[in-house]
């Protein structure tokens, strides 16, 4: 269990079914973010991988993306090294908008601007503690709507 600062950070929102996958390169802080919510009282499903050995990430975008497609989930997490690869495979997927956040700005900004449903945190460059902090942030920031759902909405499904 990781104790610092964030853990004193609350997801405001009601309990969430969150959908959450990594690499070889991310599972250190999916254990952490799984701990973190699950104590929150949130449902939180780990689509792998459970291991730190070299893996291909498309393995496990690909069916987290489908359960949000489906309506499983209402956010995922995807965490890579840079989380680029990630993403650019959820992103194929029809209704999924993931978005690369590296501060708690931008994260809040892709769930307010772009109604993201996944965010994707790159392991590599940023901490444990911005990490949790940016999960929080995207679980508690609402789509904005206007002249956002316009941009949106012009985006194909």
């Amino acid at each position: 269990m990781v104790e610092n600062k964030i853990f004193t950070l609350i997801v405001k929102k009601i309990t969430m079914k969150i959908a959450i996958g990594s690499d070889h390169a991310g599972i250190s802080y999916k254990t952490s973010i799984i701990e973190f919510l699950t104590k929150q009282g949130h449902e939180v499903e780990n689509f792998g991988t459970n291991s730190d050995a070299s893996c291909d990430y498309s393995d496990f975008a690909h069916p987290l993306s489908e359960g949000i497609e489906k309506g499983n989930f209402e956010f995922g997490i995807l965490i890579c090294g840079t989380a680029n690869g990630m993403l650019m495979t959820a992103n194929k997927h029809q209704g999924i908008r993931a978005g690369l956040a590296w501060n708690e700005e931008i994260a809040g900004i892709i769930r307010a601007h772009n109604d993201a449903n996944i965010i994707g945190i790159p392991a590599r460059f940023v901490g444990l503690d911005l990490a949790l902090a940016m999960v929080v942030k995207f679980m508690n920031t609402d789509f904005e709507g206007g002249r956002h759902k316009t941009r949106i909405d012009k985006i194909p499904c």
